[in-house]
């Protein structure tokens, strides 16, 4: 099954209203975007949306990022859709972190797990 990167841009107000969102990103300077990078099986749109929905796994865990849920604006498809799709979870998991780590270098405030 393949894997897909996705970015969420988020309110700003997820730096000032989050402790430990602000504390992963001391680079931020306020000008760019606060995002959040994720991996799925899904397609972006359908991961989007189980975020903002806040879908239970079958075995009734919350799998939706409360950050997501909160102060998710929409997907940022230029920041993603270069990524083609992986074939392993672990690949993928690689490549969200890889990525995140890239735009928090741009100066970007980024949360991903």
């Amino acid at each position: 099954m393949p894997y897909s990167i996705y970015v969420v841009e988020l309110h700003k107000k997820v730096f000032t209203e989050h402790r430990k969102f602000r504390e992963a990103n001391p680079q931020f300077n306020g000008v760019l975007e606060c995002l959040y990078v994720g991996m799925t099986s899904k397609t972006p749109k359908e991961r989007f949306e189980q975020h903002k929905n806040g879908v239970l796994s079958k075995k009734g865990v919350n799998i939706s990022s409360n950050i997501v849920k909160k102060y998710g604006l929409y997907l940022r498809g230029s920041l993603y859709n270069h990524i083609k799709p992986i074939a392993t979870k672990e690949e993928a998991l690689k490549m969200e972190r890889m990525l995140a780590l890239q735009l928090r270098r741009k100066r970007y405030a980024v949360w991903f797990n």
